[in-house]
C-alpha cells in the first residue's frame, strides 16, 4: 500500500515541524509547503524530502502546490502570521491567506483539511488573532471544505520557551496568575494534527474538536505539577510585573497592533472563559486524555529535567 501524502503548511514553524514528524511517525508522506527564502535544514534533518514552493498571500502558487500529483489525501494548516515569526507573516495571513489555502483546497478536491484553530476562539470576538479561526472555520463550512478544527488552548512550551529556564531557577512564570485555562502541550497537538489528517473517521469531519487537558490549569496548579514532578518546590510567580501589562502594554498597543491583540486577549482570558466545553470528545477520538501532572512529567523528560 502506497503512503498516504499529507501536504503541510507551516511545516518551518515550532508546531510545524512537530506535526511533521508526527505525520512521519505515523507513516504518512510530508509535502511542505515554503517560501522560498525559508531554511529547510530542520525539516530535512527529521526525513522530509519533499518541499513544494508557495505564499499563503499568493493564491496561484497555493494552486500549483495542491494540483502536484499524487493528490494529497490530506491538508494540515498550521501557519500563524499574528506571531510574525516568519518574515513575512502578518495578521493578513491568518485571514486572506487561510481564505487562499482553503479556496486551492476545496478546487484541487483534498478530501480533508485539518485546521489549527483556537479554544472557544467563536466567543472570542474581541481578540483579533482568536476570532480569526473562527472566521476561518466558518469559510471552510461555507465553501464545502471538509474540514476537522483543532482547538487547542494556551501551550504549556511556546516558541521561546521561558518556561524551562525559570524552572529550573525553581519558578513557573504565570502567564496570567490567578487565572485558570485550557492548555495542552505542543507535542500532543501534533500527534493529534497527523491523527486527524490520517485516522480520525469520516464521523469527525466537518466539527470542531477541543484538545488539551482533562482540566483547566492555573499557574499555581502548574507550579504544584513542577514541585511533585521534579520532587523540589516551584513557586508561581507572574511572567511579567503586573504594571507591565496593566499599563505599559496598553500605551504600546496603541502603535503596534499585535501588542494592541496581546492584550486584547489577556482581558478575554481573564474572564475564566478559556476552557474546554467538551473534554470527552477528545478521549472518545484520540483515546487520550492527558492530566496536568503527565503533560508537565513528559515536557521535564523531554527537556532533560528528570
Amino acid at each position: 500500500m502506497e503512503k498516504k501524502i499529507v501536504t503541510l503548511f507551516g511545516a518551518t514553524g515550532s508546531l510545524g515541524l512537530k506535526i511533521a514528524q508526527e505525520v512521519i511517525a505515523q507513516g504518512a508522506h510530508v509535502r511542505a509547503v515554503v517560501r522560498t527564502t525559508s531554511n529547510r535544514k530542520n525539516l530535512e534533518n527529521i526525513g522530509v524530502t519533499e518541499f513544494i514552493t508557495g505564499d499563503l498571500m499568493d493564491p496561484a502558487s497555493l494552486k500549483n502546490a495542491l494540483s502536484v500529483s499524487p493528490k494529497a489525501d490530506a491538508v494540515i494548516a498550521s501557519a500563524a502570521g499574528y506571531t510574525g515569526h516568519t518574515k513575512g507573516d502578518s495578521p493578513k495571513t491568518d485571514t486572506e491567506g487561510y481564505r487562499n489555502i482553503a479556496d486551492a483546497a476545496k478546487e484541487a478536491n483534498i478530501p480533508r483539511f485539518v485546521l489549527i484553530s483556537v479554544l472557544e476562539c467563536d466567543k472570542a470576538a474581541e481578540v483579533p488573532h482568536f476570532y480569526h479561526k473562527y472566521q476561518t472555520e466558518r469559510y471552510l463550512q461555507k465553501i464545502g471544505q471538509p474540514f476537522i478544527a483543532l482547538r487547542p488552548g494556551t501551550f504549556l512550551d511556546q516558541t521561546d520557551d521561558f518556561v524551562y529556564p525559570k524552572v529550573q531557577k525553581g519558578i513557573f512564570p504565570a502567564f496570567i496568575p490567578g487565572v485558570t485555562m485550557g492548555m495542552i502541550y505542543t507535542a500532543d497537538l501534533a500527534r493529534y494534527a497527523a491523527m486527524a489528517a490520517l485516522r480520525l473517521p469520516e464521523s469527525a469531519v466537518n466539527t470542531t474538536i477541543d484538545v488539551g487537558w482533562d482540566r483547566p490549569a492555573s499557574g499555581d496548579d502548574l507550579a504544584a505539577a513542577f514541585s511533585a514532578v521534579l520532587g523540589r518546590p516551584i513557586i508561581a510567580k507572574p511572567a511579567f510585573p503586573s504594571f507591565v501589562a496593566n499599563v505599559i502594554m496598553p500605551i504600546i498597543g496603541l502603535f503596534k497592533e499585535n501588542i494592541k491583540d496581546l492584550v486584547a486577549m489577556i482581558r478575554w482570558i481573564k474572564k475564566g472563559i478559556y476552557i474546554s466545553s467538551d473534554t470527552q470528545r477528545q478521549k472518545e477520538l484520540f483515546l487520550d486524555l492527558p492530566t496536568v501532572e503527565e503533560a508537565v512529567r513528559r515536557y521535564c523528560k523531554d527537556r532533560k529535567l528528570i
